[in-house]
């Protein structure tokens, strides 16, 4: 067997275990294609819909991609977060944590900036950090185990993104609103889980 092939039949492994973590990079691998390519981009991924009834659209704006690195940064912290809990609570809790992040993060965005031009996983990201954060603190399990120099780094970046230094630098506009509004329904949601999985182990 050459390298090439045990690292696919790794990927493959891996993909099979952690499937809505798979769906969700794929999911976001065309939503770069189409954030990169296609302008402007299609009103299915748009944030909106309310009045019309297209109600996917309060999520779809997580996969859209703006630039290669904007799709990897997302995507590796998507992988290392969402498989984890994917692996430990299983595909429909995943999914619950993403929609409802999505949709808090999405609606931060847009009340703060009055403008639909966002996408990008970030917002869900945070909302991972900050769940598996507060419930591992709460209910403490190995693969929720992550290295307070990590937390530590995400949480400097979300401060050090808020100062608008990234904007002017790279001339690029960072969903602040999203970021934040994600991490504290994650940490939120993690209270919550967290709490209800303490009590469940101390009374067993």
């Amino acid at each position: 067997m050459t390298a090439d092939s045990s690292a696919l039949s790794r990927w493959i492994i891996a993909a099979k275990q952690h499937p809505l973590t798979t769906l969700l990079l794929l999911a976001s691998f065309c939503g770069w294609f189409v954030g990169s390519y296609f302008y402007p981009i299609p009103r299915l991924l748009v944030f909106g819909g309310l009045a019309e009834g297209e109600l996917w659209r309060l999520i779809t704006p997580i996969f859209v991609h703006f630039g290669l690195m904007h799709f990897a940064f997302n995507g590796l912290w998507l992988c290392l977060l969402g498989a984890r809990i994917e692996h430990l609570l299983g595909s429909v809790h995943l999914l619950l944590l993403v929609l409802l992040s999505a949709l808090v993060s999405n609606m931060g965005q847009f009340i703060w900036t009055g403008s639909v031009a966002f996408g990008g996983m970030s917002g869900v990201i945070y909302a991972l950090l900050g769940y598996i954060w507060i419930r591992h603190l709460l209910a403490p399990h190995p693969l929720l185990a992550l290295p307070k120099e990590l937390i530590g780094f995400m949480l400097f970046w979300l401060l050090f993104c808020m100062t608008g230094i990234l904007d002017f630098l790279l001339g690029v506009g960072i969903a602040n609103a999203a970021h934040f509004s994600g991490l504290i329904v994650g940490m939120f949601l993690g209270l919550i889980f967290g709490f209800v999985a303490s009590l469940s182990t101390r009374f067993k």
